[in-house]
C-alpha cells in the first residue's frame, strides 16, 4: 500500500513542491542516532546511580574485585601453610629425637616422602582458568602435603606414647640398683678360684662383701618365685622373676622376709646377708639372669646406686611433688 507512495517538500527556492527523494533512509538514520544518544545517556546516568535499572555493570565490577582478593587471599594462606609445613618438619626432627629416647626407630627420609607424598597435584576446578586455578592447585596439594604429615606425625608421637608406657614397665622391673651395700670386685662374674673348693670354675654371679645382718633390697619390681634354705651350696636365697625375661637371685642370707609368690617392689627388703652355704665369709652372691642366661650384675648397677640411696632418691621425689 505504501510500496509505491511517493513524498513530496515545500521550496522556499522554487516556492514550488519537490519530491523528498531517500527520505526513508533519512528518518531511519535519525531515529538511530537519537536511539544511541538515548541510551548512551541512559548507561552513564545509570552507572553514576549505582546501576537502578539492574543492567549489571556493578555487578561484574565486584565480581571482578571479590576475584582479585580471593586470589590475594589464597596467595597470603599458600605463604602462611609453607610456614606450617616448616615447623611440622621441625617437630618431625624433634619426633625423631623422641623416638631414640624411647628406643624406636628415626622416620627416615625415605618413609616419610612415601607417607606424605605430594608429588601430584590436585585435579582443576572446572570454572576456574588461568592463574586462579594454579594457585587454588598449589594451595590444595600443600594443604593434603600438610594433612598427611600431621598424620603421620600423630601416628608417631602415639607409638612413642606408648613405647614409654611400655619401657615405664620395663624399667621398673629392671634389676638395675646394687641390692646390699658394701665392695665387690668388678671382675668378679667369670672363670675364677673358688675360694673354698680352690678349684678353676664359673662364677655365675656377684660378691658383694659386707656383715651379717645386712639388708639386702629386691633390685627391680617382681614376684618372689624361691625363698628359703636350698640344698646347694648356695644356702639360704630368695629368687626373683622381673619378666621381661628377667631374674634375679640372692644367696647366702641370713634370714628372708618374703614368701613365693609375694609381688615386690624395688627396694623392698627381701632378706638380710648372712653366710649360710659353700662360703669362707659373710657375703651376698648376687646374680641377673636373661631368657635363663647368667649376665655380669654390674653391666646393670645404674651409677652403682645402692637400694639405700634409690630409697632417698624416691622419698626426695616424692617431697619435691
Amino acid at each position: 500500500m505504501f510500496r509505491n507512495m511517493r513524498f513530496f517538500v515545500f521550496s522556499s527556492k522554487s516556492l514550488d513542491l519537490s519530491e523528498g527523494r531517500f527520505f526513508k533512509v533519512k528518518v531511519l538514520g535519525s531515529g538511530l542516532l537519537l536511539g544511541i544518544v538515548l541510551l548512551t545517556v541512559i548507561f552513564f546516568v545509570n552507572v553514576l546511580a549505582g546501576d537502578v535499572l539492574g543492567i549489571g555493570y556493578g555487578h561484574l565490577s565486584m565480581l571482578t574485585t571479590e576475584n582479585r582478593m580471593l586470589k590475594e587471599h589464597i596467595r597470603d594462606l599458600g605463604k602462611k601453610l609453607q610456614l606450617v609445613q616448616q615447623t611440622l618438619e621441625s617437630l618431625s626432627e624433634r619426633g625423631n629425637e623422641l623416638r631414640l629416647m624411647a628406643d624406636l626407630r628415626r622416620i627416615d627420609d625415605d618413609t616419610r616422602a612415601a607417607a606424605v607424598g605430594g608429588a601430584a597435584q590436585s585435579a582443576a576446578t572446572p570454572f576456574l582458568t588461568g592463574e586462579a586455578n594454579t594457585i587454588l592447585a598449589e594451595s590444595r596439594t600443600l594443604i593434603d602435603q600438610l594433612s598427611r604429615e600431621v598424620k603421620l606425625q600423630q601416628q608417631s608421637y602415639e607409638e612413642i606414647h606408648t613405647r614409654l608406657q611400655q619401657n615405664k614397665g620395663f624399667f621398673a622391673h629392671l634389676p638395675a640398683i646394687k641390692p646390699m651395700a658394701g665392695p665387690y670386685t668388678v671382675g668378679g662374674f667369670g672363670m675364677r678360684m673358688h675360694p673354698v673348693l680352690h678349684v678353676y670354675r664359673m662364677h655365675y654371679g656377684l660378691d658383694i662383701i659386707n656383715d651379717v645382718g645386712t639388708p639386702v633390697y629386691a633390685a627391680g619390681d617382681g614376684t618372689v618365685r624361691v625363698a628359703g634354705r636350698t640344698q646347694g651350696g648356695l644356702g639360704i636365697l630368695v629368687e626373683i622373676t622381673h619378666g621381661y625375661g628377667y631374674a634375679s637371685l640372692y644367696a647366702h642370707l641370713s634370714q628372708v622376709h618374703v614368701t613365693p609368690g609375694q609381688n615386690v617392689k624395688r627396694g623392698e627388703l627381701i632378706g638380710k646377708c648372712g653366710r649360710t652355704g659353700l662360703v669362707s665369709g659373710p657375703h651376698l652372691h648376687y646374680e641377673v639372669r636373661r631368657n635363663g642366661v647368667s649376665q655380669n650384675p654390674v653391666d646393670f648397677f645404674f651409677d652403682d646406686i645402692d637400694a639405700a640411696r634409690y630409697r632417698a632418691m624416691l622419698a626426695q621425689a616424692g617431697a619435691n611433688l
